[in-house]
C-alpha cells in the first residue's frame, strides 16, 4: 500500500490532515502584521551641522569634509551625499539594505563624536538622526488659527500635541512642519546703538553676563534642608528691556533704549498652509516594524477622543494626507481579486468536466492551501501586505492545478470502467510522482529570490516564499485529501451523466482526435518546429532589449507633488508669492479634496527659495482622472508661474531612498564647481531636445548672490581694532546666532540679537554700523572695509565625497525611467571627459542596480530547476526537454510587454521568474507519462504522441485555470492596479502561448532528445 493508497482508504486521516492545516491558518490570520509592504530597513541616517552665520565654502572646508570622511570609513553606507549652505552642513548616509541600520548608526554616531574637538568652537554639536521606511510620512496633521499666533500654536503642539502623539506605540516620530518655536528676539538698532555708544559685543556680553542659570546648592541644618534658587536669569520681555547694556559716566543705557524685543520666533524662513490658510503641520512616521494600519488608527482615535476635543477655543485640527487610506483600499482590492479568481476558477473546472461533484474537489483544495500557507508565513516571520497577497491570487491558479491533474485522472480511469475508489487508487499511484516533482519544480524556481539582496529581495521573498509554501501544501492536498475525495464524490461510469457531461465528453474526444492528428503530421516535420523554436529563443534576447523598462509601474496613490524652486535671491515673501497660485490651480479641479503648501522646502535643499506643495485627490471612486492625468494637467498649468521652476511628480509607490523626482543622474569630479556646471548644462540641453522630459534641473546653481567684505587690515591694525572683535559684531548684527537661553514655563528657549530687518536690506547699510576702536571711539564699519559683490552655488553638494552635481528630472507620461536614464547615459558617453565620473540616486540608482539583479536570478532559476529535475528524474537530458518551453512562454509574455502594454520593471520580471516553474509543469506532466508508456512497451513517438494527446484535456484545465484567473488582475484599477496588471499580463500571455508551443514543441524535442526505452532495452539484453 503506497502513501496515497493509505488516505483513500482512511478517509478520516486525509480530513484531519487537511483541517489541521486549515485551523492553523486561521489562527494564524490573527498573529500577521497587516502593512503595505514587506519590512524594509531602508534607513537614512543625517548628520547636521549647524554653524551660524558661515558661508558655504567655510562650512564645506571645516565642517563637511572632515566629517563626510570619517563617517565614510563606517561599514554598511551604500553612498553618501554633503550638503554645504550658508550656516548648515548635512550629510545624508543611505544604509545598505543588508546591514542593521541601528549598528550603522552606532558607528557613525562614534565617529561624529570623536571629531568634536576639530570642527571650529562656534559651530553647534551635530546632531545624527535615522529615518527608517518611507520618505513621505503616512498622515499630516493640519493644525490652524484665526486667534492665536504660529509661535503660540507650535507652543501649544510641543507640549501638549506632540507627546501625546509620540507615545503611541508604533509611531517612529511626530515631527513639526511650518513651526515656530518661541524665541526672544533682541531687534537692535543701529541708529540708536551709535548715538548710545553701544556695539553689538556690549549687547552680547550683557546678555551673556547677566543671563544666566545659576546651581547653588542648599542648606543644610541640623534639622531642615532648604534649597536655594538664584534670580540671575531673566524671562519677561520687560527684564529685557531694562538690562543695563553700558553706564555712560552716571547715565545708564538699557537694552530697551538699543533696541525692539519681542517674543517672536527663531526662525521666519518657513511657512505651512493647508487649503490656503496659514497653519504647522505634524507628520506621523511609523516604525518599520509596526503595523501602519493599526498605529495610524490609534492615532485617529486619540486625534477624534482627545486631542481634536481639548484644542483650545479658535485651534482647529485637520488630517490633510492618510496614507493608509491607500493601503486599505489597495488590501480591499487584493482580497477582492482573491475572491474573484477562486470563483473564476471554479466555473473553469466546472465547465471543463461539466460536474458540480467534480468541482468540489478543487474547491475545497484551494482554500485550504491558501489559509495554510498563512501559517507557513507566521512561522517565517512573515506579514500580511501587498506581494504577499498578490501571491495568493497567483496561488489561485497554480495550487489548483495539482487538484485539477488528481481529479481528471481519476476521472479518466473512472471513464474507462473502473469503480471511483479504484480510479482514485491508481490514478492517484500515477501522478504521486508527477506531482511530488511539479511541487519542488515550482518551490525551487524561488529559492533564488532568496539570494536577491536591495529593495527587490526584501520585497520579493516574502511574495516567493508565501507562493512557495501555498504550492507545497496544494501538494500535500493533492496527495492526500482530494484523492479521497475523488473515491467518494465521483459517480461510477453507468452509460448516463448530465447532459452538460455528455455534451463535453463528446466535445473534448473530438478536440483530442483532432489535436492527435495535428500533432503527429507536425511531427513528421519536427525540423521545422525545431527551427522555429531556435528562432523564439533568439527573439527572446532582442524583445528583452528593447522592452520598455523601469523599476516600477506608475500607481495611483491619490496624491500629485509639486517640487518648486524660485530664483536663488528670492525671499519667503517672494516664495510666498507665487506658491499661492498652487491653491488657485487646485481649485479648478474637483478631483483635488486638499492642498497643503511647505515654503522653505523642497527636494534640492531646504532654502528659503524652495517649496513642497501636495495635491490630494478625493476617493478613486468618486473621481474620473487618476494621478498620471491630474499630473499631465498640473503640469500644464504650472508653466503659466512666472516666478518659479516647478516639477510635478507622482510619489513613488515603493519605499526609496533620495529625492522624490524618478531621474536622479549624478556628475561626479574633483574639479571645480565652475567646471562642472557647463557640462551639466549641456547634457540637460541634449535631454531637453529629446523631448522625453516634462522637467530637468540640476542642483548646481551658481547664481547665488554673494558680498564679500574685504577688510583694510592696517587700517583695523592702527585702530587697535582686532579681526576677533570685527567677526562677533559682525555675527551678533546679522547672523541672528542664539546668545543663551530664557526659560518660559519651565521650557528653555533661545535669546537671538540681530538688527532689524529694515536695517539690512542691503549689504550698503553696514555703513551704519560702528564698531569700538582701541582709544574708546566708535569708528563705522565703511571705513575699515570695502564691499566686494560676486556670485556662487546656491550650495556646495558632494557624492561618495567628490564635487558632484545631480540631475534631477520627470519623464513625460509614456516615458519609461529606463528610455530617460539612456538618453542621459549616452548624452554624458558623448559630453564628459574621461576624468568625470557617473552615478545614480534615489529610484534612479534602484532601477539601475536593481534590474541586472533580477536578471541573473532568472538564468539562475533556470539552473536550479533544472538540476532539481534532472535529480528527480535520473537523467540529465529529461528536463531539457521539460523546460523547452520556458524560453517560448517568455517569449509569449515579451511580446506584449515590447508593444508597450507594460514595462519590464521588478513585478514583470518576478512574473517571468513564475513562469519558469509554472509552464514546466506541463512538460513534466508529458514527459513522465510517455516515458512510462515506452516502458510499457509502446515504441518512442507512439509513446509521446499518446501522453501528450492524453495528457491534453489536463494541461488545457490548468492553463485555462491560471490564465482566467488572471483576469482579475488584468482588469484592476485604482490602488495597486498597475503592479497587478503587471504581473497579471506577463503571466496570462505567457502560460497561454507557452502552452501552445508546449503541445508540439516538447513532443519535437523528446523526439530529438528523449531516450528510446526499447533501443536501451536491447542493448541491455545483447550485453547480458
Amino acid at each position: 500500500m503506497n502513501f496515497t493508497e493509505i488516505f483513500i482508504r482512511k478517509p478520516v486521516l486525509a480530513s484531519v490532515v487537511s483541517l489541521f492545516i486549515f485551523l492553523l491558518g486561521l489562527r494564524s490570520i490573527t498573529e500577521l502584521n497587516v502593512r503595505q509592504y514587506p519590512r524594509l530597513d531602508n534607513a537614512v541616517i543625517t548628520v547636521s551641522t549647524v554653524y551660524v552665520g558661515a558661508d558655504s565654502d567655510l562650512v564645506q572646508g571645516f565642517i563637511t569634509t572632515p566629517l563626510e570622511q570619517e563617517i565614510a570609513t563606517a561599514d554598511g553606507i551604500d553612498y553618501m551625499v554633503s550638503t554645504s549652505v550658508q550656516g548648515l552642513s548635512t550629510i545624508n548616509a543611505y544604509v545598505r539594505f543588508d546591514y542593521d541600520p541601528y549598528q550603522v548608526l552606532t558607528q557613525v554616531v562614534a565617529k561624529v563624536n570623536k571629531l568634536r574637538s576639530d570642527l571650529p568652537d562656534e559651530s553647534e554639536d551635530s546632531s545624527v538622526e535615522m529615518q527608517q521606511g518611507e520618505t513621505t510620512a503616512a498622515m499630516y496633521l493640519s493644525f490652524s488659527s484665526n486667534i492665536l499666533a504660529n509661535n503660540q500654536i507650535t507652543d501649544y503642539l510641543v507640549r501638549v500635541v506632540q507627546p501625546k502623539l509620540a507615545t503611541i506605540g508604533g509611531v517612529q516620530r511626530a515631527r513639526l512642519l511650518g513651526d515656530s518655536t518661541f524665541a526672544m528676539r533682541i531687534w537692535l538698532k543701529p541708529k540708536e546703538m551709535a548715538a548710545l555708544e553701544v556695539t553689538p559685543e556690549d549687547v552680547a556680553n550683557a546678555l551673556r553676563d547677566n543671563n544666566i542659570l545659576s546651581a547653588v546648592g542648599a542648606t543644610k541644618g541640623t534639622r531642615v534642608a532648604m534649597e536655594i534658587r538664584a534670580d540671575t536669569d531673566i524671562a519677561r520681555k520687560i527684564d529685557f528691556r531694562q538690562l543695563v547694556v553700558r553706564a555712560n559716566g552716571d547715565q545708564l543705557v538699557r537694552l530697551g533704549d538699543v533696541s525692539e524685543i519681542d517674543l517672536g520666533a527663531e526662525s521666519y524662513d518657513s511657512s505651512v498652509t493647508f487649503n490656503g490658510q496659514s497653519a504647522t503641520f505634524i507628520a506621523i512616521e511609523v516604525a518599520p516594524n509596526a503595523n501602519s494600519l493599526e498605529v495610524i488608527k490609534e492615532v485617529r482615535d486619540k486625534l477624534e477622543g482627545e486631542i481634536f476635543p481639548q484644542l483650545p477655543e479658535g485651534m482647529l485640527g485637520e488630517i490633510p494626507y492618510d496614507s493608509t487610506e491607500y493601503i486599505e483600499d489597495s488590501i480591499e482590492e487584493v482580497i477582492k481579486t482573491i475572491v474573484e479568481a477562486v470563483l473564476i476558477v471554479i466555473v473553469v473546472i466546472y465547465l471543463f468536466l461539466g460536474s458540480l461533484r467534480s468541482v468540489l474537489i478543487p474547491a475545497i483544495a484551494i482554500p485550504l492551501s491558501l489559509v495554510g500557507a498563512l501559517f507557513l508565513m507566521l512561522l517565517m516571520g512573515f506579514s500580511i501586505n501587498l506581494l504577499t497577497l498578490l501571491s495568493m491570487v497567483l496561488a489561485i491558479g497554480i495550487v489548483v492545478d495539482d487538484a485539477i491533474i488528481v481529479l481528471e485522472n481519476v476521472h479518466r480511469h473512472i471513464e474507462e470502467g473502473l469503480s471511483p475508489q479504484e480510479a482514485a487508487i491508481v490514478g492517484a499511484r500515477e501522478l504521486a510522482w508527477p506531482i511530488v516533482a511539479m511541487t519542488t519544480t515550482l518551490i525551487a524556481v524561488y529559492i533564488p529570490i532568496g539570494f536577491l539582496g536591495g529593495l527587490t529581495g526584501t520585497l520579493f521573498i516574502e511574495f516567493a516564499f508565501s507562493l512557495a509554501g501555498a504550492v507545497l501544501l496544494s501538494g500535500v492536498v493533492a496527495l492526500t485529501l482530494s484523492p479521497m475525495m475523488a473515491s467518494k464524490i465521483l459517480k461510477p461510469r453507468d452509460g448516463g451523466g448530465t447532459r452538460l457531461e455528455v455534451w463535453l465528453e463528446r466535445q473534448f474526444g473530438r478536440l483530442q482526435k483532432g489535436f492527435e492528428n495535428r500533432l503527429h503530421n507536425t511531427l513528421d516535420e519536427r525540423r521545422v518546429i525545431l527551427i522555429f523554436g531556435l528562432i523564439v529563443l533568439g527573439s527572446c534576447y532582442f524583445l528583452f532589449i528593447t522592452s520598455p523598462q523601469e523599476l516600477e509601474p506608475t500607481e495611483d496613490r491619490g496624491l500629485v507633488l509639486t517640487i518648486s524652486t524660485a530664483d536663488a535671491y528670492a525671499t519667503l515673501d517672494y516664495v510666498e508669492q507665487y506658491t499661492g497660485e498652487l491653491n488657485d490651480i487646485a481649485e479648478r479641479y474637483s478631483e483635488v479634496e486638499n492642498i497643503f503648501l511647505l515654503n522653505g522646502s523642497g527636494t534640492f535643499s531646504s532654502g528659503v527659495n524652495n517649496a513642497t506643495a501636495g495635491f490630494v485627490l478625493g476617493p478613486w471612486e468618486k473621481r474620473d482622472k487618476d494621478t498620471e492625468q491630474m499630473q499631465e494637467l498640473i503640469s500644464k498649468d504650472v508653466q503659466q508661474i512666472a516666478g518659479l521652476k516647478v516639477a510635478v511628480v507622482v510619489p513613488p509607490s515603493l519605499p526609496t531612498a533620495g529625492g522624490r523626482l524618478p531621474v536622479e543622474f549624478v556628475i561626479g569630479a574633483t574639479v571645480p564647481m565652475e567646471n562642472l556646471a557647463s557640462f551639466a548644462d549641456e547634457i540637460m540641453s541634449r535631454a531637453l531636445a529629446s523631448r522625453k522630459f516634462i522637467f530637468l534641473d540640476s542642483d548646481l546653481k551658481i547664481d547665488k548672490p554673494k558680498v564679500v567684505i574685504e577688510i583694510d587690515r592696517d587700517k583695523a591694525a592702527t585702530m587697535g581694532i582686532e579681526m576677533v572683535n570685527l567677526s562677533r559684531d559682525l555675527g551678533a548684527m546679522l547672523s541672528g546666532a542664539f546668545i543663551n537661553r530664557f526659560s518660559l514655563d519651565n521650557r528653555s528657549y533661545k535669546v537671538i540679537p540681530q538688527v532689524e530687518r529694515i536695517d539690512r536690506l542691503t549689504a550698503e547699510q553696514l555703513g551704519q554700523y560702528y564698531i569700538r576702536a582701541r582709544n574708546g571711539n566708535l569708528v563705522p564699519f565703511n571705513t575699515l572695509v570695502s564691499l566686494r559683490k560676486t556670485v556662487e552655488p546656491q550650495q556646495l553638494k558632494r557624492f561618495q565625497q567628490l564635487n558632484a552635481v545631480t540631475i534631477s528630472g520627470v519623464p513625460r507620461p509614456g516615458v519609461t525611467l529606463g528610455e530617460a536614464l539612456s538618453i542621459l547615459d549616452s548624452a554624458a558617453t558623448e559630453v564628459l571627459p574621461q576624468e568625470y565620473s557617473v552615478d545614480y540616486a534615489g529610484q534612479s540608482r534602484q532601477f539601475k542596480t536593481e534590474g541586472t539583479d533580477l536578471v541573473v536570478t532568472f538564468f539562475f532559476a533556470l539552473v536550479v530547476i533544472y538540476l532539481v529535475l534532472a535529480a528527480q528524474f535520473e537523467s540529465w537530458r529529461d528536463p531539457l526537454i521539460m523546460l523547452v518551453t520556458v524560453p517560448m512562454s517568455v517569449c509569449g509574455a515579451m511580446i506584449f510587454v515590447s508593444l508597450g502594454l507594460t514595462t519590464l520593471n521588478i513585478y514583470t520580471q518576478v512574473g517571468l521568474v513564475t513562469l519558469i516553474g509554472v509552464i514546466s509543469k506541463h512538460g513534466i506532466l508529458i514527459v513522465e507519462f510517455a516515458n512510462k508508456l515506452q516502458l510499457g512497451g509502446m515504441d518512442k513517438r507512439t509513446a509521446i504522441e499518446e501522453a501528450t494527446s492524453i495528457r491534453l484535456r489536463p494541461v488545457l484545465m490548468t492553463t485555462a485555470s491560471l490564465v482566467l484567473a488572471m483576469v482579475p488582475l488584468l482588469v484592476a484599477s485604482g490602488p495597486g492596479g498597475g503592479a497587478r496588471f503587471a504581473m497579471g499580463l506577463v503571466v496570462a500571455t505567457g502560460m497561454t502561448i507557452g502552452t501552445l508551443f508546449t503541445l508540439f514543441v516538447v513532443p519535437a524535442m523528446y523526439l530529438y532528445l528523449g531516450r528510446d526505452y526499447r533501443v536501451m532495452g536491447a542493448a541491455i539484453s545483447a550485453k547480458e
